[in-house]
């Protein structure tokens, strides 16, 4: 069943984007909880004519988040965590504490959503590797060394 989408899932599309997904997840999943709606021609006009109107702000958008991956590509960020002597910290680092460090070192604001982590939690002292993603056509990897306060 072809669907368009009307919000970012993560996996799946981006809003207004069509896709094909089986029957009942359409049905019992995404178009319940107002994530999608049928792709029928009515609903396909009404995509276009709002594509059509965002297209001038979505450039905008964009255009703001390479000026903001720019200043991020060649940011090495140094976290602080609790240690033990043998390198484990007490707790994990997590995309929380990588969007503050962030903020503190450059001052921007980055949702903790946006932040994929290449390891699920990092509970080591270390050097790791991070990607932001800022907006649909702009990734930055991002390299950050956790080391012991």
């Amino acid at each position: 069943m072809e669907v368009i989408l009307k919000q970012d899932i993560e996996k799946l599309g981006f809003t207004h984007d069509t896709i094909t997904v089986k029957d009942g997840y359409a049905r019992n999943y995404l178009i319940p909880r107002g994530m999608a709606v049928i792709a029928n021609p009515t609903n396909r006009k009404v995509v276009a004519e709002i594509q059509r109107q965002q297209s001038f702000k979505a450039e905008k958008v964009k255009t703001q988040a390479e000026t903001i991956a720019g200043g991020l590509k060649d940011m090495k960020l140094r976290i602080p965590a609790k240690a033990g002597t043998s390198g484990k910290i007490f707790g994990s680092v997590n995309a929380v504490q990588i969007a503050n460090a962030i903020k503190e070192e450059r001052n921007i604001e980055i949702d903790r959503k946006k932040i994929v982590m290449n390891a699920e939690a990092i509970k080591e002292l270390g050097t790791y590797k991070a990607k932001i993603r800022l907006h649909k056509e702009v990734l930055v990897e991002l390299e950050f060394e956790v080391f012991a306060e």
